[in-house]
C-alpha cells in the first residue's frame, strides 16, 4: 500500500526539523567552545597584567624580556585528599623572527603524592628561557623536570639583582594563590597542546610548533594575551 501524500510531506517535515534542530545545536555549542577559549586567553592577559602590577612582587622585568615563551594558565585547580594534583588549561606564545607567536592552546596533569587533604585554584606562569626549553615546549607534550628541568622562578627585587637564574632550569615557574605570588615546584607534570581547542581557535588541528613558530595568524580574540606579553 501506496503511503499517503500528506503522510509523506509530514515526515519531510519532521525529518527537516530535527536536522534543523541539530545543526542549530551544534552551531551553539561552537559558539560556547569559541567563547570558552576566547575568555581563557583573556582571563591569561589579566593575570599577567595584575601580577606585573605589583612591581616589588612581580616577575622581574629583566627575566620576563629574556624569556623565549610565556605560558599562562588561569585557575589551575589543585586538590589534595590523601594524592595531591593539578589540572589546568592555558596558553603559550613564543617569540619569533616576526615577533610573539599567536596563542596555543595546551592543558597541565600533574600529581604528588603525599599525606594532605585541601584544595584551591592558583593562577600559574611559566617562562621557557632557552633554547632546550623551547624545544620541549615544541614537542607539543613534555613532563615538567624529564624533558625540560625547572625551577620555582625568583620574585621582585631579588631576582633582577640574580644572576644565576638562567643556568638553573629551562622553566621558570610561579603561581599566585590567595593574592600571594611565588615561585612553585611542578616538577612531574605534563604539558600537552589541547587539541580540542586548538581545532575551536582555529577552525582545524594546527601543530603546536606551526602555532609556536608563528607560522600562523594570530586568531580573533588573541590580541589582549599578545599585548599583555609586548607590554611585558
Amino acid at each position: 500500500m501506496k503511503p499517503k501524500p500528506g503522510a509523506v510531506t509530514r515526515f519531510i517535515v519532521a525529518v527537516s526539523a530535527v536536522l534543523l534542530l541539530s545543526a542549530t545545536m551544534g552551531w551553539a555549542a561552537d559558539d560556547k567552545d569559541q567563547s570558552d577559549i576566547q575568555k581563557r586567553i583573556q582571563n591569561a592577559a589579566n593575570v599577567l597584567d595584575e601580577i606585573m602590577a605589583v612591581k616589588d612582587k612581580a616577575v622581574p622585568d629583566k627575566i620576563m624580556a629574556d624569556a623565549e615563551c610565556i605560558a599562562v594558565v588561569p585557575s589551575m585547580v589543585k586538590i589534595a585528599i590523601g594524592f595531591g594534583g593539578n589540572h589546568g588549561k592555558g596558553v603559550a606564545t613564543c617569540k619569533t623572527a616576526n615577533g610573539w607567536s599567536a596563542p596555543a592552546p595546551f592543558t597541565i596533569i600533574g600529581g604528588s603524592w603525599g599525606l594532605q587533604i585541601g584544595g584551591q585554584a592558583i593562577d600559574l606562569v611559566m617562562l621557557v628561557m632557552n633554547q632546550k626549553g623551547m624545544d620541549a615546549l615544541l614537542s607539543s607534550k613534555f613532563k615538567v623536570g624529564a624533558d625540560a628541568s625547572a625551577a620555582a622562578g625568583p620574585v621582585g627585587r631579588q631576582g633582577e639583582a640574580s644572576t644565576d637564574w638562567k643556568m638553573k632550569a629551562e622553566v621558570l615557574t610561579y603561581s599566585r594563590a590567595r593574592g600571594v605570588f611565588a615561585g612553585i615546584d611542578l616538577s612531574g607534570s605534563r604539558i600537552a597542546q589541547d587539541q580540542d581547542e586548538t581545532r575551536v581557535l582555529f577552525g582545524k588541528m594546527v601543530p603546536f610548533a606551526t602555532i609556536l613558530g608563528g607560522k600562523v595568524e594570530p586568531q580573533k580574540g588573541s590580541e589582549p594575551f599578545l599585548a599583555a606579553v609586548k607590554k611585558y
